[in-house]
């Protein structure tokens, strides 16, 4: 098996790993299910993550990022998911290594285009851990969002997803009462109990 290259930052490392280990779960069968995210299946899910993840990298590096638009993800995969979600995994977890956490600020794909770096990195975590709740829902799967996780990452939406709604990146929050989990959930405009 290869080694998994991780960037040093918690949050963004634990995020990964709940992607990858979600996308090692998908099925054939679960590509075309529906997810959260009502206008995407499971693979268009894991295109505009692998997408996202890519472009974060690029950011940092300036090197290339994503080949496609990961707001417009066909949904047709021309390799396994894990083989086309690990790539861009590695690229966003080598590119976050580099960054010096002492910086005043660094580059990222959103919206003011550069962020403090704790925040740029937590923008990239909350990415891959909210897409991979939103694939083990709809695929069965148990979700790896733990209220730790939640917690941290709570801290970022409130500072990075408010100009993100206008752009149909997150939908309105909800106003429910709930656990760390759905407090962040429902923030972000998502149903902890949905079903397909």
């Amino acid at each position: 098996m290869n080694e998994i290259t991780v960037s040093g930052w918690t949050v963004l490392d634990t995020a990964h790993e709940a992607l990858r280990s979600t996308v090692r779960g998908i099925t054939a069968a679960d590509l075309d299910r529906p997810t959260p995210c009502s206008e995407w299946t499971v693979a268009q899910v894991l295109q505009h993550a692998t997408g996202d993840q890519l472009a974060f990298a690029a950011s940092i590096t300036g090197g290339p990022g994503p080949d496609f638009n990961p707001f417009a993800p066909s949904g047709s995969l021309d390799t396994e998911p894990l083989a086309l979600l690990e790539p861009a995994l590695t690229a966003s977890a080598a590119a976050w290594a580099t960054v010096d956490r002492d910086a005043a600020e660094a580059p990222v794909p959103v919206p003011p285009g550069s962020l403090a770096p704790w925040l740029g990195a937590g923008a990239a975590a909350l990415d891959a851990a909210v897409h991979a709740w939103d694939i083990a829902l709809a695929t069965g799967q148990e979700s790896l969002l733990t209220a730790g996780l939640a917690r941290d990452l709570h801290k970022v939406a409130t500072e990075i997803v408010e100009p993100l709604r206008q752009f149909g990146a997150y939908a309105a929050p909800i106003d429910a009462p709930g656990d760390e989990i759905a407090d962040l959930l429902h923030y972000l405009g998502r149903e902890p109990a949905w079903t397909a």
